[in-house]
């Protein structure tokens, strides 16, 4: 057990608690990293830290010595100047901390598809690499925070010597309370209001995503794919594209996710409708549901992120991912996306989140 040492950062998060998880499932020793880690995942080992602040590291991580760690957390903001500043230092700072113990063989870094599209500030505009993407398109002429990230990554393996591996998955769908980046959650929340309010469940996006092609990802299979690749030899010092392994065209998505609560849908008309201008104001409304079904969670903002759905959803492009090199190297694990939905949207009941 002392090569099984995992140290999960952002646990708190879709991603990062699904990791977390199937590392405890599979019998590794498993420290939870995030400013309040306090999330019900038995036999986790919790850590409080600020990633930003170098003093408070040291002090919660002096007797952690992970032999693998699993990076999975960012901070938004205004721009992408900030961005890089500030999510590279807390990348930077954690293995700055965790250097003296000489304990890291491997190091999995989540980013995303932003490393084809570019950062928010000039998100899906100009040329991008056409789809599928693959992971040898070289990186774009633009700052963007993955890449101080990755760079990060990199300096600190070629100062101590670990493997790594560098993931990027499309929209990854998952449970998480107040996580930044939630399209399952926030359609499912969404889905519920326009139950109540008896009104259609109408398309936010663009034409290009409505009948184009897309994919996205499961938690759980991103989670597979970080793990084994934090542990096959085949697979170190490799970025990896990540997606459930099927295909889908939205115009067909929205009608199965509408099926399922029970709703009419409005497609594509002729223009984008944002989903945050669709659910503005609905906070009293979402308050309204909770309280009436009993729901754990009253605030719409801790489960519904509009913005981010808005943002993949209203891309000009269709996108999907080629999976080619990790399933070249043994990775195998497959999920259907609609699949990934449904059981999102009964955990969600289960836990009283959403009707």
């Amino acid at each position: 057990m002392e090569d099984k040492i995992a140290l999960v950062v952002g646990v708190t998060g879709i991603t990062g608690s699904s990791v977390a998880d199937s590392l405890i499932k599979k019998g590794w020793k498993t420290y939870g990293l995030s400013r309040n880690p306090n999330i019900s995942i038995e036999s986790l080992i919790p850590v409080a830290a600020n990633l930003l602040d170098e003093a408070d590291l040291q002090k919660a991580l002096a007797e952690v010595k992970p032999s693998h760690v699993y990076l999975s957390t960012w901070m938004r903001h205004a721009t992408e100047a900030e961005n890089i500043k500030v999510n590279s230092s807390m990348v930077k700072n954690l293995l700055n901390t965790l250097s003296p113990h000489k304990s890291i063989r491997h190091v999995a870094l989540v980013t995303g598809l932003k490393h084809y599209l570019g950062p928010f500030d000039d998100y899906a505009k100009g040329a991008s690499p056409l789809t599928p993407f693959r992971e040898d398109h070289p990186r774009l002429d633009t700052p963007n925070f993955y890449y101080a990230q990755e760079d990060e990554v990199y300096a600190a393996a070629a100062r101590d010597g670990f493997t790594w591996s560098i993931h990027r998955p499309h929209t990854v769908i998952g449970k998480a309370v107040g996580n930044l980046m939630n399209m399952g959650t926030t359609l499912a929340v969404y889905a519920s209001i326009c139950k109540e309010k008896g009104q259609a469940f109408t398309w936010p996006g663009s034409e290009a995503q409505w009948e184009g092609i897309s994919d996205m990802t499961d938690a759980n299979v991103l989670a597979d794919q970080l793990i084994w690749a934090s542990t096959t030899q085949a697979a170190q010092n490799k970025a990896f594209n990540i997606t459930n392994g099927d295909i889908f065209r939205w115009k067909w998505m929205w009608e199965q996710i509408a099926n399922y609560f029970g709703l009419e849908i409005q497609g594509y008309t002729g223009e984008n409708k944002s989903l945050e201008q669709q659910m503005a104001g609905d906070e009293e409304v979402w308050n309204d549901i909770a309280s009436k079904y009993n729901l754990k969670e009253n605030n719409l903002s801790k489960l519904a992120s509009a913005w981010h759905t808005d943002l993949d959803l209203s891309r000009p492009i269709e996108i999907m991912t080629d999976m080619s090199l990790s399933r070249k190297l043994g990775f195998t694990t497959y999920k259907p996306t609609l699949d990934s939905f449904i059981e999102l949207f009964e955990d969600l009941r289960a836990d009283k989140l959403i009707p």
